[in-house]
């Protein structure tokens, strides 16, 4: 699968042999993994780069895991990401309390790895149906095409569809650079006749639309060659 394909997790975790499990056997399970080994950690890792799904330890230190819970719920960047709780705590009572403050499911320790990543795609359908399939993600934006909407850093990037359309094909290929006839042939299509100056005109729109002030332009342009989407400098 495409890397930009895969659903981002962040893991909150304190037990380094328990982050080391779960990151090994998630990424073998097609997700992008992302870590934190405290709860204030994982607060500034969810606000830089909004996951799909966190992992959320009970007992981590600094800041407990039911406390960072409230905290993604009420920043409204990060309310309605999915969150399952892991935790030795098994009672009623300590289940209803971690639901009771904003997760979405709760799973107690030991557990297997088939059952934990059959829970989280479970939590993924209902709060996202069809986004393992149907978002694409590439640094801080991301590409909803069943809704047809495009984030980048939390905010909402209003697209024409030429742009939309540009901006799928380079998510859907990070790095490769495409001249500008590839991009006409591939976006525009094989009947359609444009000027190859025109890719250019709506580079610069795609470029104007998703950069707002001392945001890195994603966009490279390659001097004889053509254009891509990757984070080094253009």
């Amino acid at each position: 699968m495409n890397a930009a394909l895969k659903p981002l997790v962040l893991v909150v975790e304190d037990e380094a042999d328990i982050l080391t499990l779960l990151k090994y056997n998630l990424e073998k399970e097609g997700f992008r993994v992302a870590t934190a080994s405290d709860g204030e950690e994982a607060l500034l890792a969810a606000g830089e780069q909004t996951p799909h799904i966190v992992l959320l330890d009970w007992m981590l230190p600094l800041m407990s895991g039911l406390e960072v819970c409230r905290q993604l719920r009420r920043n409204a960047k990060t309310r309605d990401i999915p969150i399952i709780m892991l935790t030795a705590r098994g009672e009623e009572g300590d289940r209803v309390r971690g639901l009771n403050s904003g997760a979405d499911d709760y799973i107690t320790k030991p557990f297997s790895p088939t059952e934990l990543v059959a829970r989280m795609r479970a939590v993924l359908r209902r709060a996202s149906p069809g986004m393992t399939d149907e978002v694409l993600t590439f640094a801080d934006v991301t590409m909803d095409l069943a809704a047809h909407r495009v984030r980048r850093n939390g905010r909402d990037v209003h697209l024409g569809p030429t742009e939309f359309r540009l901006l799928r094909h380079f998510m859907q290929h990070p790095g490769r650079v495409f001249s500008r006839e590839q991009l006409l042939d591939l976006v525009w299509g094989h009947d359609v006749y444009v000027e190859p100056r025109t890719v250019d005109v709506h580079i610069r729109r795609l470029r104007k639309a998703m950069n707002e002030e001392d945001e890195l332009d994603l966009i490279r342009t390659v001097r004889s060659a053509g254009y891509a989407l990757d984070t080094k400098s253009v």
